[in-house]
C-alpha cells in the first residue's frame, strides 16, 4: 500500500500557505513516489479551500481535478476517473455537497449495489438510491 496524504499536507501544496510548510509537501507531492489520497481527504480538502481561503467552488473544481490527475496519485477507495465524474458534478451548483460526491464516486467504483441516504440531495446519477430498507 502506497503512503497516504493528509489533508494537512494537500492544503499546503495547493495554497502554498505557510510557505515552509508548502515547500515541504511540494518535496512530498512531486516525489514522483506513488501515494494515495483518500475521497474523505479530497472532501475535507475542497470544504478548507472554500470556507478558509475562500476559493470559488469552480476554482476547487479544477483544482482538485489537476490534482488527483496527477501519474504518481492515486484515490481510495474510489477509482480517478469516478472522483472526477463526482467533482465534475458539484460544478454547476451546490446542490451536490464534495462528501457526497466522494460516496457517489466510492459506491461507483466498488459497484455497490445501493447507496442507503436520507439526503434529498444525494446525486443518483447511476447508482441506485435507497432512502429506507424497502
Amino acid at each position: 500500500m502506497a503512503p497516504i496524504l493528509d489533508t494537512s499536507i494537500i492544503v499546503r501544496y495547493l495554497t502554498g500557505d505557510p510557505p515552509r510548510l508548502a515547500t515541504r509537501a511540494a518535496r512530498i507531492i512531486d516525489s514522483g513516489e506513488v501515494l494515495a489520497i483518500p475521497d474523505v481527504v479530497i472532501a475535507e480538502t475542497a470544504f478548507v479551500l472554500a470556507s478558509v481561503y475562500g476559493v470559488a467552488r469552480s476554482q476547487v473544481v479544477e483544482t482538485l481535478v489537476a490534482l488527483v490527475q496527477k501519474r504518481n496519485l492515486v484515490t481510495l477507495p474510489a477509482a480517478k476517473g469516478e472522483i472526477i465524474q463526482a467533482l465534475l458534478m458539484c460544478r454547476p451548483s451546490r446542490r451536490v455537497s464534495f462528501a457526497d460526491a466522494m460516496v457517489w464516486a466510492t459506491a461507483r467504483s466498488a459497484r455497490a449495489e445501493a447507496v442507503y441516504s436520507f439526503d434529498q440531495r444525494f446525486p443518483e446519477e447511476g447508482i441506485e438510491l435507497r432512502r429506507d430498507l424497502a
